[in-house]
């Protein structure tokens, strides 16, 4: 009853920011799952048939290397950069619950002809309520977009360093 109540407060803006949040959770959780359980596998698969090449040296083996590390680094990065993009969109739909709920309030304002309180208290609800939800949301996200980003550099860092190119 009292989620029921709290999306009612909010308007239809809520359900948009939150169907905006378990998407962007489920892409942290996912990108955590692949770079816990399923890159350490790809790299190793990779470093191995690095390890097996002869020609190391030659332009072809310097291109095979940039290849496996490019491949390496794109399934890593796969809808990583949509988490920021995410994160950003939810205050704006916060903004847009605000402006939709004083829209309310002004209707009222039109129809009544006063400033009865009462009256506008669901329309200031309207535009309270979402805002406050788009940033708590986006807020709850931010320190594990940024640490995702950190694991990412690191591991790309630790790719170069396992597959150092033979030509330099």
């Amino acid at each position: 009853m009292l989620w029921r109540d709290f999306f009612a407060t909010g308007g239809q803006v809520l359900w948009a920011i939150f169907a905006v949040t378990v998407g962007v959770w489920w892409l942290i959780l996912d990108r955590f799952w692949y770079l816990r359980r399923e890159h350490p596998q790809a790299l190793s698969t990779t470093l191995r048939q690095w390890s097996q090449r002869a020609d190391k040296r030659s332009w072809y083996g310097e291109s095979l290397r940039r290849q496996w590390i490019s491949q390496l680094e794109c399934a890593m990065l796969r809808n990583q950069k949509l988490v920021p993009s995410l994160i950003a969109l939810l205050p704006m739909l916060g903004l847009l619950g605000t402006v939709t709920g004083m829209i309310q309030v002004f209707d009222v304002l039109a129809v009544t002809g006063s400033s009865n309180p009462r009256a506008m208290a669901d329309g200031v609800s309207a535009a309270t309520v979402p805002t406050m939800a788009g940033m708590v949301a986006a807020l709850s996200a931010l320190p594990f977009s940024a640490r995702l980003e950190r694991r990412y550099q690191r591991e790309l860092h630790r790719i170069a360093e396992k597959m150092p190119s033979e030509t330099e």
